[in-house]
């Protein structure tokens, strides 16, 4: 499945299923078809995705890439989740809601 998420305050984001499931994971948030991220819940949100990237991070600098799991450490969260991470920036700074599937 591909989620749509998008928000006044910015361009939208299309993910996957296993990514959105993933950030969803890390947000502790059940991923639905559709739903809402409040600018009340959005400053907690984005500081939990900008922990787990930070901690994605320190991970990988700690198994130098240099191993046999270089391939499975490709993926990197920040680089994946970044696009999700700036559109719920801009819609805090804005005071827009980020919504998918509606």
């Amino acid at each position: 499945m591909i989620y749509q998420f998008h928000s006044k305050a910015g361009a939208d984001v299309i993910m996957l299923a296993d990514l959105s499931q993933r950030i969803f994971d890390l947000l502790a948030r059940p991923l639905e078809a559709r739903g809402i991220f409040t600018t009340e819940q959005l400053p907690a949100l984005i500081t939990a995705l900008e922990t787990a990237i930070l901690k994605d991070l320190e991970e990988r600098a700690k198994h130098h890439q240099d191993g046999p799991d270089k391939a499975k450490l490709a993926d990197r969260l920040g680089q994946r989740a970044y696009p999700f991470l700036e559109l719920m920036k801009q819609a805090h700074a804005k005071g827009e809601p980020v919504m998918w599937g509606v």
